[in-house]
């Protein structure tokens, strides 16, 4: 099932999702699963930049009585880049490895979760509650057309839920994430005569200087979160001039910054866009303009996660044979909007031990079928825990 979910690519840009949800239906509906397909209107879906998304969601029903449990990875990846030394759409299996663009993250949570459930149910025992997998589209772009439009339009309340990750924590906590994009606006003109013209790539220099040196003040800011380290800030990309003759008349540049899970957003982005105005304010004849791309929240536990994440850690070290600790990461993901809505949740899914390893959003980046087959089986294993009618499992 992973070879043919890599082997769709699903890359943003462009944000063309439809037809790796469709795939994945298919794939879905040739177990016996009834697949819903939400597809997101399309004028929503242009307003972000992307092209099509259809979320898809299969609702499992059981006995009375027990909790709804959702399971939630995206397909959504950033696109391929160079440096591969495998196809990066062809699934390849080599060395108990399979390659391919989304292969860790997150398209492997697709089989994961459907694998873990089809295996619950195998067992024909009495359960109580219910398993819903929510298969989305939306996770580069910070997630609100993704499950953040199925939980918005009522598609789904759910009681708990595991969100996409690695198999070797259960991570509770998560970093919050600000993008902005800078414009900065100068006036165009010859390169001959300078003067007659208003430098935008030298005033943004100077605020891109600003924003570097306050960056450098953020590693004195220290989360209390184990796993997380500290605050910090990427430009990560710049474009602008129309020739090499020209004085540019226009840059814009695009900033990430992330925040531990102590800090207030609305701070964060008052400071930010304080800093760079006072710079811009300094540089006679520019003009700047701040949108802000996205405002992710950090994820904190809720206390109703305590159950989900007993029995995921009990799970995995039993599986995997060694200690499994429960974590924060200084990613940022969709779990945030599940537990916006007060619906508690732990991140975990298959994975190794950090996303470098994984070469996530990398060239060769792969899943080690041992960890996807662990992964499935504690998946698997805390669903009957949490589902399981009567008797305790034995």
């Amino acid at each position: 099932m992973l070879q043919e979910l890599v082997r769709v690519p699903c890359d943003t840009p462009p944000g063309d999702n439809a037809p790796h949800a469709e795939r994945t239906a298919q794939l879905l509906e040739a177990f016996g699963l009834a697949v819903e397909r939400h597809a997101v209107p399309k004028q929503r879906v242009r307003e972000q930049g992307l092209r099509s998304i259809t979320n898809l969601i299969v609702r499992r029903r059981y006995g009375q009585g027990g909790p709804v449990i959702a399971l939630n990875a995206h397909g959504d990846s950033v696109p391929a880049g160079e440096g591969w030394t495998h196809d990066p759409y062809g699934g390849e299996l080599v060395d108990a490895k399979l390659y391919g663009r989304g292969s860790a993250v997150s398209k492997s949570d697709f089989s994961t979760y459907s694998f873990a459930l089809r295996a619950l149910e195998s067992l024909g025992l009495p359960l109580r509650g219910g398993v819903e997998l929510h298969f989305t589209y939306d996770e580069e772009f910070g997630g609100e057309l993704g499950p953040g439009w199925l939980l918005s339009q009522g598609l789904s309340r759910p009681d708990l839920e595991i969100g996409a990750g690695f198999s070797y924590q259960v991570v509770t906590a998560h970093n919050g994430c600000l993008q902005l994009e800078v414009t900065v606006h100068g006036v165009m003109a010859h390169a001959a005569i300078p003067h007659s013209g208003v430098d935008a790539l030298q005033a943004a220099v100077a605020i891109l200087g600003r924003l570097y040196e306050l960056n450098r003040g953020l590693s004195e800011l220290r989360s209390k979160v184990p796993g997380i380290d500290h605050p910090y800030l990427n430009v990560g990309t710049i474009e602008g001039g129309t020739n090499t003759n020209v004085v540019p008349g226009k840059v814009v540049f695009k900033l990430d910054r992330r925040m531990i899970p102590e800090e207030d957003p609305a701070q964060v982005e008052a400071s930010l866009r304080a800093a760079i105005a006072e710079v811009a304010a300094r540089q006679p004849g520019i003009r700047v303009e701040v949108r802000r791309m996205l405002l992710a929240h950090a994820l904190r536990p809720l206390d109703g996660n305590r159950e989900l994440v007993r029995a995921l850690q009990r799970n995995a070290e039993e599986i995997f044979g060694q200690a499994i600790p429960v974590t924060g990461t200084p990613l940022y993901t969709d779990v945030r909007l599940y537990s916006e809505r007060g619906v508690p949740a732990a991140i975990y899914g298959a994975g190794p031990r950090t996303v470098r390893e994984s070469n996530a959003k990398r060239a060769d980046e792969h899943i080690r079928l041992e960890d996807l087959r662990g992964a499935t089986k504690v998946v698997a294993r805390t669903l009957l825990d949490l589902l399981i009618a009567g008797a305790a499992r034995s």
